[in-house]
């Protein structure tokens, strides 16, 4: 499955277009390399995504292509989510 497309099935990133802008500009990586929107993402993938000063970490647990809002958190585990502080 494509970066972007996880990112808006699992909820991390609420629209596809906006995962894709953040995954252009180089701010996500896959298992340590810097990945595109198009990066194939696999089940034990896992995804370092920089939000501003909010670093989110995580570990992708299963891939599906539609999933209903309360079931969108199981789609990954949170590894960590470290805030860097603003001077």
């Amino acid at each position: 499955m494509r970066l972007d497309k996880f990112l808006k099935v699992s909820r991390i990133i609420k629209r596809r277009t906006v995962a894709k802008d953040i995954a252009d500009q180089g701010r996500i990586k896959v298992n340590d390399k810097v990945a595109k929107s198009s990066t194939d993402v696999l089940v034990g993938d896992v995804l370092t995504i920089k939000f501003g000063n909010k670093t989110l970490t995580v570990k992708v647990k299963q891939l599906l292509d539609t999933t209903k809002k309360d079931a969108a958190e199981e789609l990954y585990e949170t590894v960590s989510e470290t805030f860097e502080k603003i001077y």
